[in-house]
């Protein structure tokens, strides 16, 4: 989404946002360490806003989380916050109410009105140089030996028809480590797959 956005004359990005588990001090479901978002954010170029939230986290103690966030958000002058939903409509309509009245307004840059486009989208990011590891599965949507596999074209061919090749039903969440939006790749290394709270998830590691 950060590629797309700096294609864009009419939008400059601030910053990155994200929730983070705060006794984990991992991004929430996805479950990646903070100092790989922080590296994430460094090769970027961008400051990196995170959101503690506790695990379990109540829908009520999201909301305002949140809400906390767009507040600090306009006051220090921001106008619109980019998503990267691709075309659940149920979710785009949620973060477009809750932002209604707040003096932000919300982007989706990368949205279509289907997921027929998403094995397109796929597969023209891995050809533009993007890299990712997956980190967290949905045992129910996916194989867990898909776990901690790359982001690949090889990937993409073994996918269940039925799973969508960006996973944005959930069916599995990544890292990714390099692509044209990063000044530099990211190292990384891949640690132990545990299974948790229902989820299969790798444990992707900061390296050297």
């Amino acid at each position: 989404m950060v590629h797309v956005l700096r294609q864009r004359s009419d939008v400059q990005i601030g910053a990155l946002l994200t929730t983070i588990n705060e006794p984990a001090q991992r991004v929430a479901m996805h479950a990646v360490r903070v100092e790989l978002v922080q590296a994430q954010a460094d090769a970027l170029g961008l400051p990196l806003w995170m959101v503690p939230i506790p695990s379990p986290c109540p829908n009520e103690i999201y909301e305002r989380a949140m809400a906390q966030a767009v507040r600090r958000a306009v006051a220090e002058g921001f106008t619109q916050i980019a998503f990267a939903d691709l075309f659940l409509q149920d979710i785009r309509r949620y973060r477009e109410e809750r932002l209604t009245g707040t003096g932000l307004r919300p982007l989706f840059p990368l949205f279509q009105e289907n997921d027929r486009g998403t094995p397109a989208l796929a597969r023209e990011m891995i050809a533009g140089g993007l890299g990712a590891r997956i980190t967290c599965i949905d045992p129910k949507q996916l194989d867990p030996c898909f776990a901690g596999r790359e982001f690949d074209a090889a990937l993409l061919d073994d996918l269940p028809a039925c799973v969508d090749p960006c996973g944005e039903r959930g069916e599995f969440h990544s890292f990714a480590y390099k692509g044209p939006m990063f000044s530099r790749e990211i190292p990384i290394r891949t640690g132990v797959t545990v299974e948790r709270d229902g989820f299969v998830f790798t444990d992707i590691e900061l390296g050297t």
